[in-house]
């Protein structure tokens, strides 16, 4: 017998539930990442009245971990990266010509996306987003995470994660750069072990299904829940790849605004299946 976990969102604890699945809307960083105001079950047993609300949802996580070891809780803050040119080019051309064109080739000439940087409006959208944990990818998720979470503020240093990936192939923006690259311009950041000099993952002539995407991101999963990276990880990640977590949840298709953090409450329970 293998133990592995079964992942589920959980619904009441922020006002994103109200999220709407439609893609003409996109999910903002709301005021206090939209955290309800509500009773928990421990709020008697703790003899306070002055806990705040972030301090009543430490409160019960911590009371839901010891009190089930085959149910984890953790907060998960999703933060889609700034802009890039490659959000812009999309949204000049359309989604059919991107996807048919521009996002096979490096550039148009002018500017350049392989493995996007971010924009100058990507820069201040991240500028906003304030105090966490974190675990992350490409070129703009490294400076999204730099500007957002700056380590001279005593953030921790965040951890590079290869598979917290968008969905990999023939688009050149999401073919990260090279392991030596990456160590030499955010030397603040750890390298998971095992990170391969060259990207191994993409390739110009096969899109990652959906399916792959979501496998993929369900071992991330696996992974932060099986190591020691305490009940608050923040993800700094990619559009798809927040869908692809949503999915491996159970949660809302709910599209994230660029730069914005989205908050989910995860319960990752120990499943039993035959090997």
């Amino acid at each position: 017998m293998t133990s592995q976990r079964r992942y589920t969102a959980q619904r009441g604890f922020f006002s994103h539930d109200d999220d709407p699945e439609s893609g003409d809307f996109r999910a903002t960083t709301r005021v206090d990442l939209g955290l309800l105001a509500r009773l928990y079950p421990k709020d008697d047993a703790s003899g306070r009245e002055d806990l705040t609300q972030w301090q009543r949802l430490q409160q019960y996580i911590r009371h839901q971990n010891s009190s089930n070891k085959d149910k984890q809780y953790k907060l998960l803050c999703l933060i889609r990266h700034g802009e890039g040119p490659h959000n812009g080019k999309e949204k000049e051309t359309g989604r059919a010509e991107w996807d048919r064109y521009w996002a096979k080739v490096l550039g148009d000439g002018i500017i350049t996306w392989a493995d996007a940087e971010l924009t100058a409006n990507g820069e201040r959208q991240v500028r906003r987003i304030a105090e966490v944990r974190s675990y992350i990818g490409l070129r703009r998720c490294l400076r999204t995470v730099q500007l957002a979470l700056p380590a001279e503020a005593g953030n921790p240093r965040p951890t590079i994660k290869e598979k917290l990936r968008e969905r990999l192939g023939i688009h050149t923006c999401d073919q990260r750069s090279s392991r030596s690259w990456i160590a030499a311009h955010y030397p603040s950041f750890d390298i998971e072990p095992g990170f391969t000099e060259e990207d191994l993952l993409w390739g110009p002539d096969q899109r990652e299904t959906i399916e792959e995407h979501a496998i993929r991101s369900t071992e991330v999963l696996d992974d932060n829940f099986n190591g020691d990276y305490g009940d608050y990880v923040v993800l700094a990640s990619y559009s798809d790849a927040i869908m692809s977590v949503f999915a491996a949840t159970g949660w809302k298709k709910i599209p994230v605004a660029a730069g914005a953090v989205y908050p989910l409450l995860m319960c990752g329970e120990k499943v039993q299946t035959t090997a």
